[in-house]
């Protein structure tokens, strides 16, 4: 069975997860990747400190994997897989945004540490640069 998470960060800076799956309806499980995908997007604004507003649109999705058909007190997760899709207005823009994302990703987010513990963890990132390219 896979579990699958997705926040989106808003104006304000803020990573908020779909409306049609509110908070209180995650199972603890889900609130692992949750946490997860919270402490990846919260890194990468604060990787980006005064870049955050070349943010046009970021989201985060992560995918857990887990070792029974349903939810169960025995289900653990054999693999996560985690998807950063950033949208930035120049190239230059981009090389800041991906080098955020992959600082946090590698380095930097404790709970993408702490999932590596417990099972292989993948990862992909999509970054699009709307206007000039030149920049």
């Amino acid at each position: 069975m896979v579990q699958k998470i997705s926040l989106t960060l808003t104006a304000e800076h803020h990573f908020v997860l779909d409306p049609e799956r509110p908070l209180e309806s995650l199972n603890p499980k889900e609130m692992l990747l949750y946490a997860t995908a919270d402490c990846a997007g919260r890194t990468i604004v604060g990787l980006l400190k005064e870049h955050v507003n070349d943010l046009l649109r970021l989201s985060i999705s992560i995918e857990g994997r887990l070792s029974t058909a349903t939810v169960v007190a025995e289900s653990t997760y054999s693999h996560f897989n985690i998807v950063y899709a950033a949208e930035c207005k120049t190239l230059k823009e981009q090389i800041v945004v991906s080098r955020a994302i992959n600082l946090a990703h590698d380095k930097y987010c404790g709970m993408l540490q702490m999932l590596r513990r417990i099972a292989p963890l993948s990862h992909e990132t999509s970054i699009v640069t709307t206007g000039e390219t030149n920049s």
